[in-house]
């Protein structure tokens, strides 16, 4: 008998849509037909031997006691839409994986730590949550690698989170690092621990090896980034703006690595001198200064930092290159401070103290250079109120939870990657300083790695000097 409705509506209009989880002939027919996909498991190469040696070395740091670190999970955007997944980089520091929603526990035992990776495992057919799961079905997020699949490559035990429970539970106050989710610290009296934190940062400061290398193909990836974006200034200036730039790089940073490694800077003009102008909503104007502060993060999470400001007409005015040799020079100046030995500060305070001078000599400062230099004083720094740089890593701020006496104030050694980054920024609306410098952002940023003898500028591909940065530009805006 049909079940058409002669007004025309179509069949069981105005009932509830039924839920296919409890329709017992859709999960049978469900549960059969289908083949085994090819699943790769997604793990770097050399990804896993150097999480082995970070284990090491977080054991011997922490001594005799248990800790839980997670990958943690997608924040929500709006609605039941989320944000696209980053996994915590402690976790990825000490397990080479990337996995939503994994936990490493690290339990003490004679020889250091025995780890575990608790996993969510796949949803696959015979099971409702194949179709009815949108976070781990596979009909929603692809084929994935089963548990056995991951423990062989990431050479780790490997259980389901489901066990994960039963696991804390045995657990005497087990350290838990930020990334743990607070219901499981509560549940299980997890203690969490800055020391766990400090440790996992001031252990991340010293880059092995395979982490060099992931450093140089996301800083080499940017390089050439850089020179995808100039070929599109003259589009850009035509009308596309600021924000076909910051298109331009963050689809050449999800081309060749896992995506941008922060939001991208494109700030033109007025916009150079706001120091992180991610809104990249303006036009590009072809008289005035481009500034450019964009990284690649590598598959693997490690990112680049790397800024230039450049000319969109291919030439610096003479106003614009006065300010771009003084941030050169205080460029320079820091960058020769990065060495073994040479306490941290040494490069900011090295690049400051040019700042200083050449804002004195301008006539800016109403003080002389001793006394704005002086931690009283600081009157330079209205024109540059950040700092002259940082570590660089699986963050591109990082190892933010080491304190002053291993971070600030440590000498430097080799494998430490750092960034210099001084600027000057004058505000469109600053009435201190003369009409021609109004609106003039300038920066230059480099990322170095510290050696046994001195230091390597990775980026060094890309010219600092304005000449250099002139031609660079002129080049690429004649090929375009």
């Amino acid at each position: 008998m049909s079940t058409h409705d002669t007004t025309g509506r179509p069949p069981y209009a105005g009932t509830r849509a039924p839920r296919l989880a409890d329709s017992p002939a859709f999960n049978a027919h469900m549960a059969r037909g289908w083949g085994a996909p090819d699943v790769v498991v997604p793990v770097i190469p050399g990804a896993p031997e150097a999480a082995a040696d970070h284990r090491r070395r977080l054991s011997e740091r922490i001594g005799a006691r248990d800790a839980v670190v997670s990958a943690g999970r997608a924040p929500l955007r709006n609605g039941d839409a989320m944000y696209g997944f980053r996994a915590d980089s402690d976790f990825v520091w000490l397990t080479g994986t990337q996995a939503e929603d994994g936990v490493l526990v690290l339990r003490a035992s004679d020889g250091g730590h025995d780890a575990t990776l608790y996993l969510p495992p796949p949803a696959r057919p015979g099971e409702s949550d194949f179709f009815a799961n949108a976070a781990y079905g596979e009909l929603w997020v692809g084929p994935s690698p089963d548990l056995a699949a991951w423990a062989e490559a990431c050479g780790i035990a490997v259980k389901p989170r489901s066990a994960l429970d039963g696991v804390l539970d045995t657990l005497d106050g087990a350290l838990a690092s930020p990334s743990v989710d607070d219901d499981l610290v509560r549940r299980f009296g997890l203690k969490p621990s800055e020391d766990l934190a400090r440790a996992l940062s001031d252990l991340r400061m010293i880059k092995d090896d395979w982490e060099i290398a992931q450093l140089r193909e996301a800083i080499d990836h940017t390089v050439t980034g850089f020179d995808a974006v100039a070929r599109e200034v003259p589009r850009a200036v035509d009308g596309l703006g600021e924000r076909w730039l910051q298109g331009t790089f963050d689809r050449h940073a999800r081309t060749f690595g896992n995506g941008p490694g922060y939001s991208t800077i494109v700030g033109s003009g007025p916009h150079a001198p706001t120091l992180h102008w991610v809104r990249c909503d303006g036009p590009i104007l072809p008289d005035m200064p481009l500034l450019l502060d964009m990284g690649v993060e590598a598959n693997s999470l490690y990112t680049a930092d790397v800024t230039r400001t450049i000319p969109p007409s291919g030439t610096f005015s003479a106003v614009q290159r006065q300010v771009h040799d003084l941030v050169e020079k205080a460029h320079r100046a820091g960058m020769a401070q990065i060495r073994p030995g040479v306490e941290y500060l040494d490069f900011h305070y090295a690049s400051m103290e040019v700042i200083a001078q050449g804002l004195h000599d301008w006539g800016l400062l109403d003080v002389s250079v001793d006394e704005a230099l002086s931690p009283g004083g600081q009157q330079h720094r209205r024109w540059l109120v950040c700092g002259i740089g940082h570590h660089l890593g699986l963050d591109v701020h990082d190892c933010a939870h080491s304190d002053y006496p291993a971070y600030q104030a440590a000498p430097l050694a080799p494998g430490v990657v750092m960034t210099v980054e001084p600027g000057l920024y004058f505000h469109a609306h600053d009435e201190t300083v003369p009409p021609e410098l109004r609106g003039i952002g300038v920066r230059l940023e480099d990322d170095l790695l510290v050696t046994a003898d001195g230091a390597e500028v990775l980026s060094g591909a890309l010219p600092i000097d304005a000449a250099g940065i002139e031609r660079w530009t002129s080049e690429r805006l004649g090929d375009a």
